[in-house]
């Protein structure tokens, strides 16, 4: 192995002073901070519009309760037909017309309420509406049957279930939720990190194959040192570009809002908008607290740790198998035909941990799959923050460094032979032949 710290510095070098590796770790942050600049200018834009909606209310009831908004403002006309109210928005330039027919019962006058407007309105408005009109017809009917509505509000009950194990910790449904996304997000960022830089290392492999390169270098090196070292090497220089991305973003988001004054809280969608009214609750503002509650809930020492050890060791297995394919074809045409059985764990592991670790983080399927070594890097990422016994998680950790050490030997022999093997398509077949060599 004297050769391996070599071939990494070498592998590194040579990627991280392309000249293509430069400009795209440069330009990948502008234009993606230039795009999210785009879309925060654009999205403060829309929020700085006011909107003036006119509300022509023929049965008098429903009027008082629209009050102006930072963005919204309401005139209400009173004594005005239909016909000349159209023709006032008009030329007033006004957003729309909200026309309530005079109907005798609330039935009927909940179904004669017509919105007009020269375009379509946005959802977020027409839901707006109906949601104000909706609640304050509601509670006239209630008043209709003389309901006391007082007595409904006082006799509202809200049940919240605390949990609690047999050794006292306590956790709620938010608890549940910061898990699932902690989890989540682990998981994701392996996911498109193998994707991402495994194929890097696979372009890498073919690259110096068909350049002929690889015939003199294989010549004094042997071929799992040379495959470890191409692997290693174009992994640091991916963790290179990823810091400089994380950087370099940072400081241009900074740079882009101070001297352009672009205020990215602006990026909100009207889901957004209806949460922060939300918060004023008081309701809200208690799970939020719990929320927080729950961030420091997480172990979150253990969360780091195991998140460093199987994200390296599922990155090394795939990795290895992405440099066994390289090695096994001529172009990246070819690939094809074995990029199925790599993809498939992965994109099954993301399933398994959205659809049944959140469900049930310790049941059957998933402690299966967070053992399996092509899905335990995700599945098991996803499950530690629900408190996953330490002894599963050495096995599970156990399991997937052996496999990787088996998969590296298993690729090394594929690599020794397949790199000097050109203008044929292999197959799965001749795969084997090569393994048994």
């Amino acid at each position: 192995m004297n050769h391996l710290p070599l071939i990494i510095k070498r592998e590194y070098l040579s990627k991280v002073k392309n000249k293509s590796f430069i400009v795209m770790t440069i330009l990948s942050p502008i234009i993606m901070i230039a795009l999210i600049s785009v879309v925060a200018y654009l999205s403060q834009l829309n929020n700085d519009k006011v909107r003036t909606i006119l509300i022509l209310d023929e049965s008098g009831k429903v009027k008082d309760i629209f009050k102006n908004t930072d963005n919204t403002t309401y005139n209400i006309l009173d004594g005005m037909l239909l016909a000349d109210a159209k023709v006032l928005v008009t030329e007033t330039s006004g957003y729309g017309l909200l026309h309530i027919k005079n109907n005798h019962t609330i039935a009927q006058l909940s179904k004669g309420i017509k919105f007009y407007s020269e375009e379509s309105p946005s959802l977020s408005t027409i839901s707006n509406l109906e949601n104000k009109i909706e609640k304050h017809l509601t509670l006239m009917n209630y008043e209709a049957v003389g309901v006391d509505i007082e007595k409904i509000k006082a006799s509202k009950v809200n049940v919240d279930i605390f949990q609690e194990n047999f050794a006292g910790e306590t956790s709620s449904k938010t608890d549940s939720v910061i898990k699932l996304i902690f989890g989540g997000a682990a998981g994701y960022l392996l996911f498109m990190f193998i994707i991402i830089y495994g194929n890097m290392i696979m372009r890498s492999v073919i690259e110096e194959k068909t350049s002929r390169i690889i015939e003199v270098i294989v010549s004094s090196v042997k071929p799992i040192q040379l495959m470890l070292g191409k692997i290693i090497g174009t992994s640091l220089a991916g963790l290179t570009q990823f810091a400089i991305w994380l950087l370099l973003g940072s400081v241009l988001l900074f740079v882009v809002s101070a001297i352009f004054g672009i205020d990215m809280a602006q990026m909100q969608t009207p889901q957004q908008a209806a949460i922060e009214q939300a918060m004023e609750n008081p309701e809200i503002n208690n799970q939020i607290q719990n929320g927080i509650q729950g961030f420091f809930n997480l172990p979150l020492t253990n969360l780091i740790v195991a998140f460093i050890f199987f994200f390296l060791s599922g990155y090394l297995l795939y990795s290895s198998l992405y440099a066994a394919i390289g090695a096994a074809v001529d172009n990246e045409t070819d690939t094809q035909q074995f990029m199925l059985p790599i993809i498939m764990p992965l994109i099954l592991a993301v399933y398994i941990g959205i659809f049944t670790v959140i469900e049930d983080p310790h049941g059957t399927v998933s402690t299966i799959f967070s053992f399996i070594p092509l899905t335990s890097p995700v599945v098991m990422l996803m499950r530690i923050p629900f408190g996953v016994p330490i002894w599963q998680q050495l096995l599970s950790l156990a399991i997937l460094i052996g496999t990787f050490i088996f998969t590296v030997w298993i690729a090394a022999k594929i690599y020794r032979v397949g790199i000097l093997m050109y203008g044929k398509k292999p197959t799965y077949k001749e795969l084997i032949k090569w393994i048994r060599y």
